[in-house]
């Protein structure tokens, strides 16, 4: 699978797209520049299938992932895995804002859609 690099070494880019998914999660919406928002994306919606799944394998593959953040894992099985539940992907949209002032960077904001 192809992914960006995002200017990190490899602990570093694991760990800050950890903090995004789980970001997106608990609040259900971020706002992060264009090419993050499209790597956690990935990840947002591989947590929600997890939550699908259900099983005890699933659960800690996604502990694993979000850094043993129990109050995230629960959320997304207990409320967003229902929520999604007839829908097969694409729970997350991305919605453009203008650029950043400093350094000319694609502003979005990432957010879980709100209808299943």
């Amino acid at each position: 699978m192809a992914y960006r690099k995002l200017g990190r070494t490899n602990k570093h880019r694991r760990s800050m797209l950890a903090n995004l998914t789980k970001d997106v999660i608990m609040n259900g919406r971020i706002q992060t520049t264009e090419t993050r928002a499209k790597e956690v994306r990935k990840f947002v919606d591989k947590m929600i299938s997890y939550g699908k799944d259900g099983s005890l394998v699933a659960r800690r593959r996604a502990l694993a992932f979000l850094h043993n953040d129990k109050a995230a894992v629960k959320k997304v099985f207990d409320e967003l895995a229902p929520r999604y539940a007839t829908r097969n992907g694409g729970y997350t949209r991305i919605l453009k804002l203008d650029e950043r002032k400093g350094d000319d960077a694609l502003m979005v904001i990432l957010e879980l859609v709100e209808e299943a």
